[in-house]
């Protein structure tokens, strides 16, 4: 593993982790994510044999941040509440399709790879925002006017206990032991299967 793949992941860590303690929090960050690294990756593949190498650099931060800024905005316009939950992670989308740049995401990979990675941080951050939902306060997709934009104050999402869940679930260690425990269950998946 080279350094720049760890930085890759690393930097995809903290959204995953940070914003995946609700499902409408995961799958809006999820499909803000997707929307802006996917409009990056088109607009830069347009502009890449027309820029100068010297002058690459600024112009994937100008285009990541004018991206992210207005994909925030539109998001704000859409679904404030959502906007206000997600905070800085949605900020963290221009610095990921900086660091996705310089690793050779969009020019090195094959479009295979890059669907692969997409839709495993998808699919992470959907199935941690489910669990830790679920763990954490006892309920599923509690906030789902967030994402649709629709205010009904009387939605409650449905609740598996009324008393809630466990509070750890919900906090950053909880989704840090969440994931390991992810990681282990595909392991041991991985090594049952290989032994027989």
């Amino acid at each position: 593993m080279n350094q720049s793949s760890m930085l890759q992941n690393s930097l995809i860590l903290t959204p995953l982790i940070g914003a995946s303690d609700s499902l409408v929090k995961a799958l809006g960050l999820s499909l803000l994510s997707l929307l802006v690294i996917g409009i990056y990756g088109l607009k830069m593949s347009v502009l890449r044999p027309r820029i100068v190498p010297s002058m690459q650099l600024i112009t994937c931060i100008a285009l990541a941040a004018t991206l992210t800024s207005l994909a925030t905005l539109a998001l704000q316009a859409w679904a404030f509440e959502l906007h206000q939950q997600l905070g800085m992670y949605a900020g963290l989308i221009a610095l990921q399709c900086i660091v996705l740049e310089h690793s050779g995401f969009f020019t090195l990979a094959s479009m295979i790879d890059r669907i692969r990675l997409a839709s495993l941080f998808f699919g992470l951050m959907v199935v941690l925002g489910v669990l830790r939902e679920a763990l954490g306060n006892g309920s599923f997709a509690s906030h789902v006017s967030w994402l649709t934009g629709i205010i009904d104050s009387s939605e409650q999402g449905w609740l598996f206990a009324a008393d809630g869940g466990i509070r750890l679930a919900i906090l950053a260690p909880g989704g840090f032991i969440l994931l390991g425990l992810l990681i282990a269950a595909k392991q041991a998946w991985l090594g049952a299967s290989t032994s027989h």
